[in-house]
C-alpha cells in the first residue's frame, strides 16, 4: 500500500520495552533489487493463519512478551486516536489493507518494509508495508477479507509464506483520501520467517527489514512537510523516507504500545508535488 495519506500527531514518552524473546532463525533477506476483529466486525475462529480453506484467524496467544502492549493497543485503540481521515460515511472508497509485519531481527523487533517502484504511475518509490486491493475471493471486506487480502498481498509482493504469519489484531479502518482508499491495517507476528525480496519489479523496488529501535531513535524522526501545507511524521530508516499513511501507523503504533521516545517535531523535511 502507499505511503500517502495522513494521521494524526499526539506526544509520547516512554521508552522500548525490554525482555525481547531470542530471534528466530532462518530469518529474512534484508534487502532485495486481538483477538477478534473491531466493533461491529464478526469474531474469527481461533486457529493459525492460512491463505487456503478456512478463513485466516486473529489471536494473541503465544506472541512474544513484546508484543503485548501492541496487541493491547489493537484492541483498545479508537478511530480518531490513529487519524482524523476516516472511511466515508457512505460507504465508498476503495477497499483494502495492509499487513504490519513485526519480526525479530538480529537487532531486536523489526518491521517489514517495501519500496514501490518509482516507474508507477501513483505513490511512486514510496516505502509502504505490503498490502493492496481486496480482490471478490478475499471476501466480507467486514470480517474476514482484510485479513486474506493482508497476507495474499504480502505474499505477492515480497514472497512470504503466510504460513509463517500469525495474525494477531485489526486496527481501525482508516482512509487515503488522496487515492480514495479505505485501508485496514492487519497486525502479524513472523513466527517463522522466511526469505523475502522483489518478486514484480514493476511494482516493486525493494523489500526490507526496519529495527523498531531504529524507528523509535529521535535522530531518525522528523516531520514531513507536503507543499499542500500537510505535515506528518516521518522516518528516515535503512536509506528511505518513511512518510504518509506509513509512517502514521508506525507513529501511532510506537505511541500506544508506549515506545515512543521524545524527539523534535520541529525538525522538518520538505516533500515536493511529486511525492
Amino acid at each position: 500500500m502507499p505511503g500517502s495519506g495522513a494521521a494524526t500527531h499526539q506526544s509520547g514518552h516512554t521508552t522500548l520495552r525490554s525482555g525481547h524473546t531470542s530471534s528466530q532463525s532462518g530469518h529474512t533477506s534484508r534487502q532485495s533489487g486481538h483477538a477478534s476483529l473491531r466493533s461491529g466486525q464478526a469474531s474469527p475462529r481461533s486457529g493459525e493463519a492460512t491463505l487456503k480453506g478456512d478463513a485466516p484467524v486473529v489471536r494473541a496467544e503465544g506472541l512474544p512478551p513484546w508484543l503485548d502492549p501492541v496487541a493491547h493497543a489493537a484492541r483498545t485503540v479508537e478511530p480518531l486516536q490513529l487519524s482524523r481521515f476516516l472511511p466515508p460515511e457512505n460507504g465508498t472508497g476503495r477497499q483494502s489493507a495492509v499487513l504490519v509485519l513485526f519480526g525479530e531481527g538480529e537487532r531486536g523487533p523489526e518491521l517489514l518494509l517495501m519500496e514501490r517502484a518509482g516507474s508507477l504511475r501513483s505513490h511512486a518509490g514510496q516505502p509502504s508495508f505490503p498490502g493492496g486491493s481486496l480482490d471478490p475471493e478475499d471476501g466480507d471486506p467486514r470480517t474476514e477479507g482484510p485479513l486474506r487480502a493482508a497476507l495474499r498481498e504480502a505474499e505477492e509482493e515480497t514472497g512470504l509464506d503466510p504460513r509463517g504469519v500469525q495474525l494477531f489484531g485489526v486496527l481501525p479502518r482508516l482512509f487515503i483520501p488522496v487515492s480514495d482508499f479505505v485501508v485496514t491495517p492487519v497486525l502479524g507476528w513472523w513466527h517463522t520467517p522466511t526469505p523475502v525480496g522483489v518478486v514484480d519489479p514493476n511494482e516493486t523496488a525493494r523489500v526490507f527489514t526496519v529495527p523498531v529501535s531504529d524507528l523509535t531513535d529521535p535522530a531518525n524522526r522528523a516531520t514531513a512537510v507536503h507543499p499542500s501545507g500537510h505535515h506528518g511524521p516521518a522516518f528516515l530508516v535503512e536509506s528511505a523516507l518513511v512518510w504518509g499513511f506509513t509512517a502514521g501507523v508506525i507513529d501511532r503504533i510506537l505511541h500506544f504500545a508506549g515506545w515512543e521516545r521524545p524527539w523534535d517535531r520541529g525538525r522538518q523535511v520538505p516533500l515536493d508535488w511529486r511525492a
